[in-house]
């Protein structure tokens, strides 16, 4: 500590007042490794929290999930085509040779690692985790005496996307030892932060001015050092992680606490180098960050840290979120909701879908608000899905709302790119989510035929069996499968756009459903009770634009869209949707052979546009679910957007 405080005196007296009042050094950093490793081991108990949280969540995950029907086919493919599929040796040669400037390969280990150990979780089979073990050992392996892991050469440490790398390091280090309370998982981690912190001390003690955009991606961090500390209990971790929240609201900055109320897509000047550490408009890596904030709320109680997420949540939503679930343009959020009719570069980054549905189920499973869910429903059925390849091996690196669907190429002279590594942590994030545990009951938030597992509030096994085609249709039977009856809250989640909906328990309909709410149901449940649902799949239309309308058409959570592939004028022509009275629109099922990724579709009439003195008759146009548009084996342009007829009787 003497020579470190003999160098920090022969600083300028800025940076050593910065260091007082946000530095790592003033967060009391510079410790020696506090663990000692003898004959009996790392001093831990077995894998979980050793600390207790300030805050507690709502909702906790299910035990076991088997899901079925298209969610379960999907599921499955990715498990076996991407997952599995994934070669171990790519992901960890980057490691093995620390010549690395500017890149981001290793990011690529952390993504991949955490889909798999979250697919593992939903199908534990032995041929997933003997993959798992052997990247944790290939990883291990490359591990410095000094405890860095990366590939990054020792006079570029900390610069581009080296922290950033080590971020998802220890994401994939932490969720293993969740997994097996494998000791040397965590003490790998144990020494990889350490180095980072000794580091980043002896360099300047400021995390916000390394890597790019505003020190976004290097604080994002926060996530896996509140982890460590929950696991350790070493509040070195908890001071670095207070550390680099304080810091964000330096002048360098990102201000994601002070600028929470400001639109994400202008809290900063644009920037002269779009791709670059002045840009503070970087979507994925700003949710990632916001993600770390929750983990530090849940552990210190500070309602700022939640305020401050929500009101960005809400803005996002309220300016960014498309009709299909996502957002930002080249990466970046831009105010892209009032612009998604028109064609948009680079439109929806999957680490974008994947990072905004893994940050609403953060605030699921902490509030239990249905508003969360519906996100999530929302972008996994159309962004998420839409971004997936028919047979689930790749992921598109963008999804449009027109035009085709394109998939990604290899990045940093590897055969995969960063979406192909984190889509799947986004896809498998829904099984263990679907049916969820309160402390006095069972949580349904969505809607996907299988069975789940689950604790009662008693502590006792209960299997929850969904029978549904949903969002086929809306018809839903749930039936519980429990030892001893016993009474608790069931809750229902009923989606904000089913304005008609209807639950009825063992024959008997049940009151006060509230679009947008969960509908929660108390009594004394047994094995013979059945509960039915009937949401509202009416078609709907949804307008935007200004002067110049377009319309687009959903169902239930599915958006649906136009494709060359199908009936109707081709897609540059104006059509303009009949509306019943009520102003939805009749939508009819039309099947098809399913030999071309063709999931959902349906037929509508449309008026088109005519130059005749009288309207043109009605027109059968059929539409597609997003996820399916422009996704078969056969090449065809799409659209969600259709453009109507502006008339100068609108002025």
């Amino acid at each position: 500590m003497k020579e470190i405080d003999h160098k920090m005196a022969n600083s300028n007296s800025s940076r050593r007042n910065f260091l007082r009042n946000g530095g790592l050094v003033g967060a009391g950093l510079m410790f020696a490794p506090g663990y000692i490793f003898g004959e009996q081991g790392f001093g831990f108990a077995p894998a979980g929290t050793l600390v207790k949280p300030a805050v507690t969540d709502k909702l906790s995950a299910g035990d076991r999930a088997a899901m079925k029907d298209y969610v379960g086919k999907k599921l499955d493919l990715s498990y076996e085509n991407r997952v599995l599929a994934q070669s171990v040796d790519e992901l960890v040669e980057p490691f093995k040779h620390r010549t690395e400037t500017r890149m981001w390969q290793t990011e690529f280990w952390g993504k991949w690692f955490t889909s798999a150990v979250l697919a593992y979780r939903y199908r534990p089979e032995p041929k997933l985790k003997k993959v798992l073990d052997s990247a944790v050992q290939g990883l291990l392996s490359t591990q410095t005496e000094d405890g860095y892991i990366g590939n990054y050469k020792k006079e570029n440490r900390l610069e581009q996307w080296d922290i950033w790398g080590r971020k998802y390091c220890l994401l994939g280090l932490l969720d293993y030892y969740d997994l097996t309370n494998d000791k040397t998982s965590l003490r790998a981690a144990v020494k990889l932060a350490d180095h980072l912190i000794k580091e980043i001390n002896d360099k300047d003690g400021i995390i916000v001015n390394k890597g790019n955009y505003r020190g976004m991606a290097a604080s994002s961090v926060l996530e896996p050092i509140v982890r460590l500390y929950s696991r350790t209990g070493d509040k070195k971790y908890l001071s670095f992680a207070e550390t680099i929240v304080k810091q964000w609201e330096t002048e360098a900055g990102p201000k994601l606490i002070s600028k929470a109320a400001e639109n994400v897509g202008e809290r900063f000047p644009k920037p002269k180098s779009w791709y670059s550490w002045e840009q503070g408009q970087k979507a994925y890596e700003m949710m990632s960050c916001y993600e770390g904030l929750l983990e530090l709320y849940r552990l210190t109680g500070k309602a700022d840290f939640k305020e401050a997420v929500e009101k960005t949540w809400q803005n996002i939503k309220d300016t960014e979120i498309n009709i299909a679930g996502s957002g930002a343009s080249e990466e970046m959020w831009f105010g892209g909701k009032k612009l998604q009719t028109g064609p948009v570069a680079h439109f929806q980054e999957t680490c974008v879908t994947a990072t905004w549905i893994k940050l609403n189920h953060q605030l699921l499973r902490l509030s239990g608000a249905a508003k969360y869910a519906d996100e999530i429903e929302r972008s996994y059925y159309n962004s998420l899905l839409g971004s997936l390849s028919a047979d689930a091996a790749g992921w598109a690196k963008y999804t449009p709302l027109a035009g085709q669907r394109l998939p990604g190429s290899g990045q940093c002279g590897m055969s995969l790119n960063c979406c192909d590594a984190s889509g799947p942590r986004g896809q498998f994030t829904l099984p263990l989510t679907t049916v969820m545990s309160m402390d006095n009951g069972l949580s349904v938030n969505f809607y996907v035929e299988g069975s789940y597992e689950l604790k009662t509030p008693k502590g006792k096994k209960v299997t929850l069996i969904q029978n549904t085609n949903y969002p086929v249709s809306g018809s839903i039977h749930i039936t519980l499968a429990l030892g001893r009856s016993e009474e608790m809250t069931l809750r229902l989640r009923i989606p904000e756009w089913s304005k008609m909906s209807k639950v009825t328990v063992n024959n008997k309909e049940v009151s006060d459903i509230m679009p947008g709410k969960y509908l929660e149901i108390k009594r004394e449940w047994t094995s013979n009770d059945v509960v039915a649902l009937e949401l509202d799949m009416r078609g709907r239309v949804e307008l935007q634009g200004g002067d110049q309308k377009f319309a687009a058409i959903s169902r239930g959570p599915i958006v649906l869209a136009r494709d060359s592939r199908l009936k109707g004028p081709h897609l540059s022509t104006v059509n303009k949707p009949v509306t019943t009275k009520d102003g939805y629109v009749d939508l009819k099922r039309v099947t098809h052979a399913n030999d071309d990724n063709l999931w959902m579709t349906y037929s509508a009439m449309f008026i088109p546009e005519s130059y005749a003195e009288a309207a043109a008759n009605p027109i059968e146009i059929t539409l597609v679910d997003y996820a399916s548009a422009g996704n078969g084996k056969e090449k065809s342009t799409f659209a969600v957007w259709l453009p109507q007829l502006y008339s100068g009787r609108n002025i």
